[in-house]
């Protein structure tokens, strides 16, 4: 039986990773701080939740030296861009400098598997779509480049202490557990599909959609939605590669197919019978046409294939969320 510990656990990822972690077999430690996790999120009675910060040494320390854990699967992150550019410090903090203590930890633990919710935002611009792993990281927002410098310190750490680790980057998370049972609640609430059930549930007033005049076939943006579910899956496997006596390692966590704003707006009409509100806006600055993942090597190294890549799929159970026994909300 693996013993992992989740930082971010119960946050969105991290409690369908948990989830999946469960029915695994795996005893599994979620460290949370709850400034954005949830409690209820954590649904096995069996995981043990420790509720403290990342970035404090009495709490981390004990819990590594004694947890005798086989690997960390490290979630817990501020994740907002824009906030991002008008706060940098609160994301160089929360993002780089808690995770050196929770890696100091680890080193001192003899933990040397890691796991890391990386982002597509290390990429910045890309210049070719789909974006291999290939493609330069040149962040452009303090976001990006945080989850970038502790892929840097990771590697640094692979080559001074032997730590492997496996950097997952995320094209557009979404959709939600097929039962309904735990799902996506942020707050404030700014991806697009949650926001859209939202403002059809009358939960909020509308959604606003940033340019119509992109050179895409239907003039929106174009992104890459990877199912919840799909990611926690890839976590899994990563854990595997590491298990095994893989090296340190990086792996985009995509579709490899795009999906419209317009697209996902219809979809979400469809799955509900609702009229969504929407408002057509100027471009945001800093807004790429696609952003598309290659995910091949995720598929040649982990064995990773998403298994949702249709948008009605997708939308269908972040609405079950919705009508879920929480209502979409812990």
């Amino acid at each position: 039986m693996m013993k992992i510990l989740v930082t971010g656990g119960a946050g969105y990822i991290g409690s369908h990773t948990v989830r999946q972690l469960v029915k695994a077999g795996a005893d599994v430690t979620v460290l949370d701080s709850m400034v954005y996790g949830h409690p209820a999120a954590i649904v096995d009675p069996e995981v043990k939740l420790v509720k403290g910060d990342l970035g404090d040494p009495a709490i981390v320390y004990p819990l590594l030296i004694n947890g005798k854990f086989d690997a960390v699967v490290h979630f817990a992150a501020f994740i907002q861009v824009g906030e991002s550019v008008t706060d940098p410090l609160k994301y160089y903090e929360n993002n780089i400098a808690k995770p050196l203590v929770l890696l100091r930890a680890m080193i001192l633990s003899g933990t040397k598997r890691f796991v890391f919710s990386s982002t597509c935002a290390t990429y910045g611009e890309p210049t070719q779509i789909p974006i291999p792993e290939t493609e330069k990281q040149d962040p452009i927002n303090p976001y990006g480049g945080s989850k970038f410098m502790l892929e840097k310190v990771c590697k640094d750490c692979d080559r001074a202490y032997g730590l492997k680790s496996v950097f997952l980057r995320y094209f557009n998370a979404s959709g939600s557990s097929e039962d309904g049972m735990i799902g996506e609640d942020h707050e404030p609430e700014s991806h697009l599909i949650p926001a859209i059930l939202q403002a059809i549930k009358g939960e909020r007033p509308g959604i606003t959609v940033f340019g119509t005049d992109y050179d895409t076939p239907d003039g929106t943006c174009i992104r890459d939605y990877i199912h919840v579910d799909d990611l926690a899956d890839a976590h899994l496997r990563a854990l595997d590669y590491l298990m095994k006596g893989g090296e340190t390692n990086w792996f985009n966590l995509g579709t490899g197919k795009g999906l419209s704003v317009k697209e996902i707006i219809d979809a979400a009409e469809k799955v509900t019978g609702m009229k969504a509100p929407v408002t057509y806006g100027d471009r945001r600055e800093g807004d790429p046409p696609r952003l598309i993942a290659d995910a091949r090597k995720a598929a040649e190294v982990l064995g990773w294939v998403p298994k949702y890549q249709d948008a009605l799929k997708i939308v269908e159970t972040a609405w079950k969320w919705f009508n879920g026994p929480r209502g979409g909300h812990y």
